[in-house]
């Protein structure tokens, strides 16, 4: 027995949602709150997604790479020195992921319930 969540157990994270658009917030807030996540936003702007990585817990974040038009890169950066994992969402798959973050998993849009578990279990393992 291990004292931490299961590898394929989602359930109780506190999960942050970076994303401007309506409808994709709304199913991933969805699909998180089936996995039994606690949903932390959605942020529609880079400026409130900052301030939620500052003030809240968060144990994931899920990133749309383009934010209101602005790269996500800086809250990208926030996460990563707070060891904080996270997965990127795009419609332009990971061509448009600047090389740095290369290594961390990309959602591609539009995604199934089942893949954006995937990420997020991904996103877990592979965190520094």
């Amino acid at each position: 027995m291990t004292d931490s969540i299961s590898e394929g157990d989602l359930n109780g994270l506190r999960i942050l949602v970076v994303e401007d658009e309506a409808a994709i917030s709304l199913l991933l807030e969805d699909m998180l709150l089936d996995f039994g996540c606690e949903v932390i936003g959605p942020a529609a702007r880079l400026s409130a997604a900052l301030e939620a990585v500052g003030r809240e817990q968060v144990d994931l974040a899920i990133l749309d790479v383009n934010v209101a038009g602005e790269p996500i890169y800086p809250v990208a950066e926030a996460l990563a020195q707070r060891s904080i994992p996270f997965v990127f969402s795009t419609g332009y798959g990971s061509a448009g992921i600047r090389d740095t973050f290369r290594d961390r998993p990309v959602l591609q849009k539009p995604f199934a319930q089942h893949d954006l578990k995937q990420k997020l279990l991904m996103a877990r393992t592979k965190a520094p």
